[in-house]
């Protein structure tokens, strides 16, 4: 089955350029501005949404997404609710992938079959589970693949040759590389190190390697994306948005606004990656 990510990677390879992928916390700082958020990305120039499921025991999250996810969670966001973000972005928008980003907890305790039933429903495309290995395939990963979304894993600089083929066992859709070990919004790293990580990871998939963690600017993206197939960028605009609201956590100014003006110019890097690299 041909999912919306590998429909959409297929037609960045045709025009020569790697994709932006944006990840936003579902429900923060509610609902209603999620959403809105959601339905500005594409038009900004976000290729695929990562969504992301509030959770309050993240491993792997930063502050800033910390803080995203407990104002998410504050203004009563759930799974449901998550799920319910995706059917209502998918009113008007049945083009741009979404892929889920979160901990495997809240699915858990949704229930496993009845959360891909309702995460196909609400037109998710794939999934991030961070705190799955490969050894737990059989929890997620390979009842997520006969549902028919694609399961996407993530690689680190550790992860060596060894390690490297178990890991992209089961992955479809694309390879998440984690440019830097730590939490999400930390430096972002040489970038001539990432760009022989990507060639590395190449040697072992034909899927589309995406690097993420720590891009927050769209000269950083442009460097980025002159070697990955994609460039992911999460803390700069869970931060976009959070310097929009007051202290009352209400917004000062349209945060859906402010993201989009963020990621216009984290598009214009990333389409300029490719021009940069054959000039």
């Amino acid at each position: 089955m041909t999912t919306r990510i590998d429909r959409r990677f297929a037609a960045l390879r045709a025009e020569g350029r790697p994709a932006l992928i944006t990840y936003v916390m579902g429900g923060d700082p509610d609902f209603d501005t999620s959403l809105s958020i959601l339905k500005a990305l594409p038009a900004a120039g976000s290729d695929v949404i990562e969504l992301g499921m509030p959770f309050s025991d993240p491993m792997a999250d930063g502050p800033a997404i910390q803080a995203a996810g407990l104002r998410a969670l504050k203004g009563g966001q759930t799974l449901a609710r998550t799920l319910e973000l995706a059917r209502a972005f998918r009113a008007g928008d049945d083009d741009t992938p979404i892929v889920m980003m979160g901990y495997y907890n809240p699915i858990y305790i949704y229930g496993v079959e009845r959360f891909l039933t309702d995460a196909r429903a609400a037109g998710i495309d794939g999934l991030i589970v961070v705190d799955l290995p490969p050894e737990m395939d059989a929890e997620l990963c390979l009842p997520a693949m006969r549902a028919g979304l694609n399961f996407i894993r993530l690689a680190t600089p550790t992860t060596d040759d060894r390690r490297l083929p178990k890991v992209l066992e089961n992955t479809s859709g694309f390879v998440y590389y984690v440019s830097m070990t730590g939490i999400t919004g930390s430096a972002l790293p040489d970038t001539s190190r990432v760009g022989a990580a990507v060639e590395r990871i190449k040697g072992h998939t034909d899927l589309p390697v995406c690097v993420g963690f720590g891009v927050k600017t769209r000269q950083q993206a442009e460097a980025i994306g002159r070697a990955a197939d994609g460039v992911v960028v999460g803390t700069a605009i869970v931060n976009a948005v959070a310097n929009v609201l007051g202290e009352d956590g209400r917004p000062t100014a349209d945060p859906a606004e402010a993201v989009a003006t963020l990621v216009s110019g984290l598009a214009a890097g990333v389409r300029d990656a490719r021009l940069a690299s054959t000039a």
